[in-house]
């Protein structure tokens, strides 16, 4: 419709449009971050608690009945010409197959839930998911669009509101040997829908058309981002919650020490008055510092050979693919290989060297690939800037090259380190270590080093011998039991993963500070 036959129903209904379509993606925002908090019982927020008198699974019904009848009407008061929008023949190909498998699963759930068995309910799927691609693809892009979402909406509303599905509602998956809870279910159906409504409302908002998809996209693309972060936030809550009251057992200010740790400071032997993570944390550190330390000098050096010095060819290619491979490898085939190649060479026992090995063999592939990739990405500009300058090549490529790839390189370090801080499988295999170590179980790594007249000339025990680590031990506690002079083995299990927890975590701050810099002397 264009402007100059505009009636004034459409011009003075445009903004009403659009503030009912904007108010709707809000409610659909709130109603799935209320159902992510419900999910992950944060705050001791479940589907029971009351919202204005009423269960908050039945308050979560209404919003999407009212989410489900709003897109409905939405595209209905498009489709109808009584506001200025621009949607295109169909809403294609893509949607009818996403709507299609979600009315296929609703309605194949609703069969078996009904006792039609397999083929039932395989069948009712299919018919159901087949009037769904109808209602998607044939019809014009605002009816397209909203009709299978906003009848979605209604119906999962409709289940929440009346009970159906709620917090005491079970289904026995006898095929799966599983079963199904309304304390899980509901806020999942929340979360799922308002996705679909929120994405539907946002199109409408954008007039459907071109830019009603992107706004659409973005939509569902926020609500996703903040899941992952409600997710990660809830988790990182959920760990220092359980694990704060064994951190701080035995902790105090003042007194003989200014500030005493035991949890900290101690082993777990019986000598202790505090059970402690002392030899498991300093093993921790010395393997990601051991394993960085073998890893970013060979993997960057890899790196500036591959990308300044060889020939870009079948064997860049070749080591391109195998570096690829090599970072998808199970880490239990790299600790295998640290077992059958490393130990044997190490006095034919585990070690923490062996260990830190291992994992600067895991580490190795991301950095190299990161670094490469870093190296490539620095403008030719500089290269020909240095060489007009009269610069060799291997001053620009330290003095240039290098420095403009620091960002890159420190940021596939940080990803690198984030893992191999918390394998265990390699750990197990390589290094070893008791399951309640003492406090002189902590390896000695600085002290240890001993100078010789002969080769090897410099040789430190310390590296030779076996040790524990965070996730080592948090994984024998676990299966092996607990005992010693551990009051709560629950509370020290809970504080250990916090502690390795905090330990990744401070290994990324630094990482990311030292990225940080760099990129500040870069742009000085």
């Amino acid at each position: 419709m264009s402007r100059a036959t505009e009636t004034a129903l459409v011009r003075d209904g445009r903004s009403g449009y659009e503030g009912a379509a904007i108010a709707a993606v809000g409610l659909s925002g709130l109603t799935f971050a209320v159902a992510l908090v419900a999910l992950l019982d944060v705050l001791e927020i479940t589907v029971t608690v009351p919202v204005a008198g009423v269960a908050l699974s039945t308050a979560l019904g209404a919003a999407l009945l009212v989410l489900g009848l709003g897109v409905v009407g939405f595209g209905l008061t498009s489709r109808l010409g009584s506001v200025d929008t621009g949607p295109q023949p169909s809403a294609g190909l893509v949607a009818a197959v996403a709507f299609t498998g979600v009315w296929f699963a609703v309605g194949s759930l609703v069969a078996g839930a009904a006792g039609l068995g397999t083929v039932g309910s395989t069948t009712v799927g299919g018919v159901v998911g087949a009037v769904a691609f109808a209602a998607t693809a044939f019809p014009r892009e605002d009816v397209g669009s909203t009709l299978p979402a906003g009848g979605l909406a209604v119906l999962g509303g409709l289940a929440l509101v009346t009970g159906v599905v709620g917090p005491g509602w079970e289904w026995e998956l006898v095929d799966y040997n599983a079963t199904l809870f309304g304390d899980t279910a509901v806020p999942f159906l929340a979360m799922f829908v308002s996705l679909l409504t929120g994405w539907a409302a946002a199109k409408a908002y954008g007039g459907f058309g071109a830019r009603g998809r992107n706004v659409g996209a973005y939509v569902l693309i926020y609500l996703i981002v903040l899941s992952i972060l409600a997710v990660l936030v809830g988790l990182l809550a959920f760990v220092a919650v359980k694990g704060l009251p064994g951190l701080f057992n035995g902790f105090s200010v003042g007194g003989g020490t200014l500030i005493r740790w035991p949890f900290l400071t101690n082993g777990a032997s019986l000598f202790a008055d505090v059970a402690g993570v002392f030899p498991a944390l300093v093993g921790t550190i010395w393997l990601v510092v051991g394993a960085v330390l073998f890893a970013v000098p060979t993997g960057v050096g890899a790196a500036v050979f591959l990308s300044e010095y060889a020939e870009q060819g079948r064997f860049t290619g070749v080591v391109e693919i195998a570096t690829n491979g090599l970072w998808s490898t199970p880490s239990i085939v790299f600790g295998l290989f640290g077992a059958a190649f490393l130990i044997p060479r190490f006095g034919n026992q585990k070690s923490l060297l062996a260990g830190m090995l291992t994992l600067g063999f895991m580490l190795l592939p991301l950095v190299l690939i990161t670094s490469r990739e870093a190296i490539l990405a620095v403008p030719d500009e500089y290269r020909d800037a240095s060489a007009a300058l009269g610069v060799s090549k291997w001053q620009t490529i330290r003095s240039v090259v290098l420095p403009a790839a620091i960002p890159g390189i420190t940021t596939g370090v940080i990803l690198g380190v984030g893992r191999i801080a918390g394998e265990t499988a390699p750990i197990l295999l390589t290094m070893g270590g008791g399951v309640l170590p003492g406090k002189e179980a902590a390896p000695n790594v600085i002290g240890g080093f001993q100078l010789h007249a002969s080769p090897p000339f410099v040789t430190n025990p310390a590296l030779l011998e076996s040790t524990s680590a965070l996730p080592y031990q948090l994984y024998a506690l676990i299966t092996a039991g607990l005992s010693g002079n551990i009051e709560s083995p629950e509370q020290f299990a809970w504080g250990l993963a916090l502690t390795l927890l905090l330990v990744v975590l401070a290994f990324y701050a630094i990482g990311i500070a030292t990225r940080y810099y760099f990129r500040t002397k870069l742009h000085q």
